[in-house]
């Protein structure tokens, strides 16, 4: 009987059209606006405030916009608009093709997700894209504990997958990430865009 194959995601900038090296800069920036501080104001407002990982653990939310939104000087609507423009910028927009492409190659193949993420992640992108109705795990870092590049994070998708490295390829827009999936023994492919990427899954699946 054949090995299970398995191909995995990440999200952001791959099944997300979301820009991550500049999307977190200009949505501070517009805050930073909104709050009319100056830089180096807003700036020591953030740094003072007492931030939870958002990024390593669960249940933080709250606590997060609750404390961002007190150092700014922010009232409830002025919160909730800026959470709200948070996962805007978050999520981006669902990259379609690539995801009907994994929708249809579930039939053939194990697909699922492994994404470095914010608490509330998973809610937001489920509510946006339904990710649970195609991929399955979906490994968030808020979750895990543990982020891309750390080897631990793709051996704990490994682990949930049940697979081991060899049957699997990795889809990521970041080197450090392809090179973290690289050094426990996972091939990855760099997300330029969806037809190279697609070529090199199908590559990945010929027998």
């Amino acid at each position: 009987m054949l090995k299970r194959k398995w191909v995995l995601f990440d999200v952001g900038g791959v099944l997300e059209i979301v820009d991550d090296d500049a999307w977190q800069d200009e949505w501070w920036l517009r805050w930073r606006r909104v709050s009319g501080l100056v830089q180096s104001e807003f700036d020591a407002r953030v740094a003072s405030a007492t931030l939870p990982r958002i990024d390593l653990s669960t249940g933080t939310e709250a606590t997060f916009w609750r404390e961002l939104s007190g150092a700014l000087g922010l009232d409830a609507t002025q919160c909730a608009a800026m959470r709200a423009d948070f996962w805007n910028a978050y999520c981006g927009r669902g990259n379609e093709e690539l995801i009907e492409y994994a929708r249809r190659l579930g039939a053939r193949v194990g697909v699922a997700i492994l994404s470095n993420s914010a608490d509330g992640a998973r809610e937001e992108e489920e509510r946006r894209y339904a990710f649970s109705a195609v991929f399955d795990p979906i490994c968030y870092s808020h979750e895990q504990g543990v982020s891309k590049p750390d080897a631990a994070a793709y051996l704990l998708a490994l682990e949930r997958m049940g697979a081991a490295p060899s049957d699997v390829l990795f889809v990521d827009d970041h080197q450090a990430s392809v090179d973290g999936a690289e050094a426990v023994g996972i091939r990855a492919v760099l997300h330029r865009d969806n037809a190279g990427t697609i070529a090199a899954i199908e590559d990945f699946l010929r027998p």
